[in-house]
């Protein structure tokens, strides 16, 4: 056999052997996360060049080798105290924007080495969850879960901003994916469920494509789907109690949109390689995967507490959680981190309940926290409160409500933190 025939022999096992390499999720190398509080982003400019930011510790990370090594950049201590980091985006391998829940929003020209507050937004938004850039040029942010809703732009790479109230759209934004300067969606809820809304003219108008219906409900993360001319759009619908998540998609740009159950609480992130096969998970459950477009679904068992799924291409993802996990089918050869979040310490001073509703919540630090009233079937009853924890260290706060009004049953507690939600059910006497 001459070496002509030999190299093209070797090409072709080299393939085939890629091939039959199993693509599976693993937990990436080189990054420490203390106590396991989660990773609330992750944000990829090409197959090699990535950020990741913790939202607790307020911490940056940078990979320039897909993921197999990651740098710390910064932690809060270095541009504040008491943040916590959302989001991270990049315009391009210099220019990039930080959001937190505390009113601050970051800028970086330097890759992420150094990063100096945005001033100037009028109104400043009360915390931004999404961030999108798109073109060379143009940022959009919303936010913030915990409300009002808001939306900021700049078409200058971030040197002047606009800001626009959208409480008539919304109650709440938590994400915005653009498909040019032009065309883009936003997420949320608004006083009857978990909505998406849809502009044609950069933000200027914005009207409702899909509503979940039902209150309390958010429509957490968004994907367009790469290679569908921009059509194809999923959606992670943040369920209310004892209601379940969804998978949302449409394949006609928001025109129409199917509904799938998915198993498991708190569902957040979503991506999909292809219009079948993609991805989901929350703040319980290990990464779920589907191959059949979300008739059913499997939990991998890898990844926990999960805020995003960014897809690259259809080899290749990345997800932010416990720690920042990779869709891939080299050996990464690293321990699974696949924690859950950690729930908040809370704690009813009776129960059953008479006349006032007692608790007390044991925080960690910085926090913000909506407390809602549901009935046993999930059924919104009323927000009982919103409240912002403003604190370095750990914090013990006392909450009270009178329920004198309440029939006798049993009902519902939801708390909405930064990192997720969770349940706690009493009796009404």
């Amino acid at each position: 056999m001459n070496k002509a025939n030999i190299t093209i022999l070797l090409i072709f096992l080299n393939i085939l052997f890629t091939q039959a390499q199993d693509f599976s999720w693993q937990s990436v190398n080189s990054i420490a996360n203390t106590d396991n509080q989660r990773f609330d982003d992750v944000f990829f400019l090409n197959d090699n060049l990535g950020w990741a930011a913790n939202g607790f510790y307020a911490e940056v990370y940078k990979t320039t080798d897909g993921g197999l090594n990651w740098i710390k950049q910064i932690d809060g201590t270095d541009i504040g105290t008491g943040l916590y980091f959302r989001n991270i985006e990049f315009l391009n391998e210099k220019i990039g924007f930080l959001g937190t829940f505390q009113g601050k929003f970051f800028k970086t020209l330097d890759g992420g080495t150094s990063w100096s507050e945005v001033t100037g937004i009028t109104p400043n938004p009360a915390g931004i969850c999404g961030i999108e850039t798109i073109g060379e040029t143009t940022v959009y942010g919303v936010g913030v879960f915990f409300e009002p809703a808001m939306l900021i732009k700049s078409t200058d790479s971030g040197v002047t901003w606009t800001s626009t109230d959208m409480s008539a759209h919304a109650t709440a934004l938590v994400e915005v994916v653009f498909v040019d300067e032009n065309i883009g969606y936003a997420s949320g809820k608004n006083a009857n469920g978990g909505i998406i809304i849809k502009t044609t003219d950069g933000g200027i108008t914005w009207t409702e494509i899909y509503n979940s219906g039902i209150k309390g409900e958010y429509v957490w993360k968004l994907q367009i789907l790469q290679g569908s001319d921009n059509n194809t759009i999923f959606g992670a619908v943040q369920q209310a109690t004892a209601n379940p998540g969804k998978l949302i998609k449409s394949f006609n740009a928001g025109q129409n949109w199917e509904e799938k159950n998915v198993p498991g609480a708190d569902i957040q992130a979503v991506g999909f390689i292809s219009e079948t096969h993609g991805f989901m998970g929350g703040s319980e459950l290990g990464i779920l995967e589907t191959k059949d477009g979300g008739d059913t679904w499997i939990n991998t068992n890898i990844g926990g507490n999960l805020n995003r799924v960014f897809v690259i291409n259809n080899n290749t993802a990345f997800a932010a959680g416990t720690t920042i996990y990779k869709y891939t089918n080299e050996t990464l050869a690293t321990e699974d981190i696949g924690k859950s979040r950690i729930p908040l310490s809370i704690k009813l001073s009776e129960n059953p309940v008479k006349n006032k509703l007692a608790f007390s919540i044991a925080y960690k630090g910085s926090d913000n926290m909506v407390i809602e009233l549901y009935d046993v079937k999930g059924k919104f009853i009323k927000k009982l409160m919103k409240d912002q924890i403003v604190n370095l260290s750990s914090i013990k706060k006392e909450y009270s409500f009178d329920v004198t009004h309440l029939s006798s049953g049993i009902y519902i507690l939801n708390f909405h933190n930064n990192t997720g939600r969770q349940s706690l059910k009493f009796i009404k006497k």
